[in-house]
């Protein structure tokens, strides 16, 4: 543990950096597994902070430990890293999932993750039982990998959406455009995510509910960023920001890739009815 004033300047540069790179307080602290108000109090050096929290503050925001440990503020904005942010959030190229996913994602889809067994997943794979036991040892892990593959999906497109917008408003319509078109075109992996949440308990329950609070802090913290602008005049941005995700969740109950509509043209609206909702100016 540090002094009370060492503890105040790793604080001071710790917000420093956070700021730095556009990250809000309760999605810092959700990824460092605090509550917001413990984070809060590291940045104000009211709460004492380990070495060992120190590095994984550290890893989070991209900055050198040594630049923490010695107090010093991140005066420029850091760069993003290459990787995710660079790739074309609009396609939708095959995941290579292996037989194994995919088959289980395909018969979760149609009788649910409860009704299916491994002989199915085998079966509908190709492989023996032995075989898939071998990838995957419980429907548990199956169901899990299936989910980080869906939530890893969603959170890459949706950083790029943001980082593609040229305001606050325009970064806002294309998070949710991006939110939007995952669940038009990859409805089989947005069914089992938003249907099977239920099936899982403890520890990966609340892994997985991480995940898929990350995605919606995001949402939050950009309608939060125009709220701020003047750019929307919203009464209550928090339930709207979870009303506009839901509605996108909710697209795999009816929208079908061979209907009336482009899964492109309803993403395309979808964040028309959000700007609206949010009142944008």
């Amino acid at each position: 543990m540090f002094n009370v004033t060492e503890q105040t300047a790793h604080g001071s540069a710790v917000r420093s950096a956070r700021e730095a790179r556009g990250l809000s307080l309760r999605r810092v602290a959700l990824q460092l597994e605090v509550s917001p108000a413990t984070l809060s109090g590291i940045e104000l050096g009211r709460t004492p902070l380990s070495l060992e929290r120190l590095h994984r503050l550290a890893e989070l925001l991209d900055v050198p430990a040594a630049r923490l440990l010695a107090g010093e503020p991140t005066t420029a904005q850091v760069p993003a890293l290459p990787g995710d942010q660079d790739r074309d959030w609009r396609d939708f190229s095959r995941i290579e999932m292996g037989p194994v996913l995919e088959a289980a994602t395909r018969v979760f889809v149609r009788k649910g993750y409860h009704a299916a067994g491994m002989r199915e997943v085998a079966a509908e794979s190709g492989l023996s039982v032995a075989g898939v036991y071998h990838h995957y040892a419980s429907k548990q892990q199956l169901l899990s990998a299936v989910l980080d593959v869906t939530m890893s999906e969603i959170s890459w497109r949706i950083e790029a959406a943001r980082v593609e917008g040229g305001s606050e408003v325009e970064s806002f319509a294309r998070m949710v455009e991006a939110l939007a078109l995952f669940h038009a075109v990859r409805g089989d992996l947005a069914f089992v995510g938003a249907s099977e949440m239920r099936s899982f308990e403890g520890a990966e329950l609340k892994r997985i509910a991480r995940l898929r609070n990350e995605v919606q802090y995001a949402l939050d913290d950009q309608a939060a960023r125009c709220q701020s602008a003047g750019a929307f005049d919203c009464p209550d941005i928090h339930t709207a920001a979870r009303a506009v995700a839901t509605m996108c969740t909710a697209l795999p109950s009816w929208f079908r890739l061979d209907g009336r509509l482009s899964a492109e043209e309803v993403a395309r609206r979808y964040a028309g009815y959000a700007l609206s909702l949010m009142n944008a100016r």
